[in-house]
């Protein structure tokens, strides 16, 4: 086992004072399979008071359950004494914590096996009461001792074993699994500030959909994110090969690991649901159509995303890739239109909306590859941007306070209409971006009030 280094330390300091030092949970479970560990904990049978009597520097981070944080070579280590946990009355944290006297019982508490490993590094040895190792090698989540009992007591762990599925491509035991729909009645007292950080970690797994399908099977996903299963078994057209549900699940699996972007792949046509409508085909029969899905499904998401508490600046980012991802671009475009199109997206989201494009495509399950069209409109964005024309009303050559002193106008709303007219005109022909074109345009479009309000100041100017 590769223990870093300040983890050996403060194990070794322990050991030197006659008391016991196992790193134990998740980053043992992450070096037996080959994953990078980052966080390193440590059980002991010393309480908090003694930890803190022979360590240099110590944070009481949690010492009401035992733990403290020991600060060795600039890195952090958390140290627990040995504890079991009493009856969990609320479904999520147990009413009473009391210390244990040996490393079994300690490990007896936690929720899977592959997380009930423990490993001194000072005697090299290893403790290892539950088949971690053993469920390691054959890739299973299983929880430690009665998986009903462990849902019960926690009801955030159906969602974890959910999650450790997707992220370590291991399979659930097939009786903890079942024991999932039996406790779900706990699952719904988990906070969704907790939830939403589970599903993140699915979300940027390398097969999101892995998990997010087991959450759909066990019953955990409609709890939470009924809005999704709404697709389920909603069949498209014949240029989609998946029901709604899948080709967002897939198209999540397709898209860059950046969780906005999966996100706003996973929720994309969420709106279908809502819009589809069958219409008569010319030839006869009908065809289903999802007109505005994309604008329903925006909608929708924003609501999902509020509801679990994401910020405001994340659900603004991944409702306006969705609101923009149905853009038909053909070469019949203009380069006003291309500017347009700019600048409805925004320049700091034409990479995410495209790669939401592509993950769109490929989760479609008929193509493959780059858009042909979308390579096209890229390579016009280079190069209207190489030529570093208008795209805001900030590029302008003027702004609010030239046209205010120009014609004489206070602030107001009028000076925004005035400069997103000019910004219309220069996304047409943006040799006009100067400042005397632009103020005579802005003279030629003044309302006639203001126009006559101008020319009697001028006249007051030019009499005195």
């Amino acid at each position: 086992m590769k223990i870093p280094s300040y983890v050996i330390k403060v194990a070794r300091i322990l050991h030197e004072h006659g008391y016991q030092a196992w790193v134990v949970g998740g980053c043992i479970r992450d070096l037996l399979i080959g994953r990078p560990a980052y966080d390193y904990d440590i059980a002991t049978d010393a309480h908090p008071e003694n930890v803190m009597a022979i360590m240099n520097k110590v944070i009481p981070t949690g010492i009401k359950h035992g733990t403290v944080t020991v600060l060795m070579n600039r890195k952090t280590v958390e140290v627990t004494t040995f504890r079991k946990d009493g009856k969990y009355s609320d479904s999520r944290h147990p009413d009473s914590v009391s210390y244990a006297s040996t490393i079994q019982e300690d490990l007896s508490r936690r929720d899977f096996s592959i997380n009930g490993i423990a490993f001194n590094p000072i005697t090299k040895e290893f403790i290892d009461p539950f088949g971690g190792q053993r469920d390691i090698e054959t890739r299973i989540i299983r929880t430690i001792g009665n998986p009903v009992e462990r849902f019960s007591e926690d009801g955030l762990r159906p969602y974890r074993a959910c999650r450790f599925a997707a992220q370590l491509g291991f399979s659930i035991d097939h009786e903890t699994f079942s024991a999932i729909s039996k406790c779900l009645d706990h699952a719904l007292k988990v906070s969704v500030e907790r939830i939403r950080d589970e599903l993140l970690k699915i979300i940027q797994s390398a097969r999101p959909s892995t998990g997010i399908d087991l959450l759909r099977e066990s019953g955990l996903l409609k709890l939470f994110l009924p809005e999704l299963l709404e697709g389920y078994k909603v069949t498209q057209n014949k240029y989609h090969r998946y029901d709604i549900y899948h080709h967002n699940l897939y198209s999540c699996d397709a898209a860059v690991p950046d969780y906005r972007i999966r996100l706003a792949a996973l929720f994309h046509d969420i709106g279908k649901y809502y819009a589809k409508r069958e219409i008569e085909e010319r030839k006869g029969g009908k065809k289903s159509v999802f007109y505005n899905h994309e604008i329903i499904g925006a909608a929708v998401t924003r609501r999902i995303l509020q509801r679990l508490k994401f910020s405001n600046n994340d659900i603004k980012f991944i409702t306006h890739l969705i609101k923009n991802h149905m853009f038909h671009y053909t070469s019949q475009w203009t380069d006003g239109a291309v500017r347009r199109f700019m600048r409805k997206v925004g320049l700091e989201s034409l990479d995410a909306l495209f790669e939401l494009r592509k993950a769109d495509r490929l989760g479609n399950g008929l193509k493959s590859g780059e858009s042909n069209s979308v390579n096209r409109l890229k390579e016009r964005i280079e190069k209207i941007i190489e030529e570093e024309n208008a795209i805001t009303v900030k590029d302008l050559a003027v702004n609010g306070y030239d046209i205010m002193n120009e014609f004489g106008l206070e602030p107001g709303p009028i000076i925004g209409k005035i400069l997103n007219t000019l910004l219309e005109e220069i996304l047409d022909d943006p040799s006009k971006n100067t400042k005397e074109t632009l103020l005579a345009i802005a003279r030629d479009i003044l309302p006639d009030d203001m126009k006559e309000n101008l020319e009697l100041s001028l006249n007051k100017i030019r009499n005195s």
